[in-house]
């Protein structure tokens, strides 16, 4: 199981890491991308990579 962390000072809600993730686990709430299917991350690491801010980091959990 891994657990994605969304660093909301960071993120500017580009949707790139929603728009990337072959699981679908991230939406766009308020703004800013935030993790909603933690249980179907694949650990890929997708999100982190396309992310312009630097914004995301995942774990193994």
């Amino acid at each position: 199981m891994f657990k994605v962390d969304v660093d909301k000072d960071k993120c500017t809600g580009c949707e790139e890491c929603i728009n990337n993730c072959p699981a679908s686990v991230l939406e766009l709430v308020d703004g800013k991308s935030e993790p909603v299917e933690m249980d179907e991350c694949l650990g890929c690491e997708t999100c982190v990579e396309v992310c312009p801010e630097g914004a995301i980091t995942v774990t193994e959990v």
